[in-house]
């Protein structure tokens, strides 16, 4: 089965770029890229992953971040956290030591907004330009090619990564300076901790209340209660399935994040603090990859 979903790409000139990182995110992403008539080179640790991308998408493979980079207009990221971003960033065979002067580095991995930033001030010592770009949307929207993408970052390097970034994306918006996609992903993710927390409740005392639950989220998702969560994970939570999109370990990685900037910002968190932690005890049920949704396993 293929791992994109055919999609109308705006047209654009062909750009020679290179995509790091062929997780459940970027393996489709970089797909759309190709898909779009880019000239694209990939890298991943695994080299199993590697060669199925290439194998379907007829690229080209690298064997270090550095290599994959050699020649690019811009080189896309998208990675697990803070450490394997520095990982694949820095060092000799990182791909800051491998870019021509001008590049512009795109970072679409959920990390922190300090690591961001102290990527963005290195790659202006080398003569780089880097755009913190964390995507919404989850595994369906990678490969439908219809994420959002929030940045922050220069606007001369936003206006160049953009029209090949909409590739795989729907909306791609400038935020504000490095670090401003991070606080927006962060936003985001405080977002939907809370909604998912209050859909689990309210199927599960509709169930013990002896409703017909899908009748009626059909008619409360015509009101005020209508969500994304509700559209798109309220039957799936009914019928105790919490196979699609974002997994638990990765919500807990995020939700720490958020948390942790929180202490810095001085904002208050009681909700998600509480919902961090009834994630922690879906990982304890052994549902560390189950979806976001399955929050109303605990209450069940």
């Amino acid at each position: 089965m293929a791992s994109t979903n055919p999609k109308t790409y705006e047209s654009t000139p062909a750009r020679k770029v290179a995509f790091l990182g062929l997780g459940v995110m970027g393996f489709p992403m970089a797909g759309h890229l190709a898909l779009a008539g880019h000239r694209v080179t990939v890298y991943n640790r695994s080299a199993a992953k590697r060669d199925a991308w290439c194998k379907e998408f007829s690229g080209t493979a690298a064997a270090t971040p550095r290599e994959a980079v050699a020649g690019c207009e811009l080189v896309f990221c998208c990675v697990g956290n803070d450490d394997d971003l520095r990982a694949v960033v820095l060092g000799e065979q990182g791909a800051f030591s491998g870019m021509k002067k001008g590049t512009v580095f795109i970072d679409h991995t959920t990390a922190s907004a300090n690591v961001a930033r102290e990527l963005s001030a290195e790659a202006a010592r080398h003569g780089l330009q880097f755009v913190d770009a964390p995507v919404s949307g989850g595994q369906a929207g990678a490969q439908n090619g219809m994420l959002t993408v929030m940045c922050g970052g220069e606007q001369a390097a936003f206006d160049a990564a953009r029209p090949v970034a909409m590739a795989f994306s729907r909306a791609c918006t400038l935020l504000g300076a490095s670090g401003a996609g991070q606080l927006a992903k962060m936003v985001n993710q405080i977002s939907i901790a809370g909604l998912v927390q209050g859909l689990s409740e309210a199927i599960a005392f509709g169930t013990k209340a002896g409703l017909d639950m899908e009748q009626v989220l059909e008619v409360i998702g015509k009101g005020a209660a209508q969500s994304w969560q509700m559209d798109n994970r309220g039957k799936t939570m009914i019928a105790d399935k919490f196979e699609f999109g974002f997994a638990v370990d990765w919500m807990r990685k995020d939700l720490g994040l958020c948390l942790d900037e929180a202490k810095r910002n001085g904002a208050r968190l009681p909700v998600t603090a509480l919902v961090d932690q009834f994630y922690a005890d879906i990982q304890a049920m052994g549902g560390n990859r189950w979806d976001t949704s399955s929050l109303i396993k605990r209450i069940r």
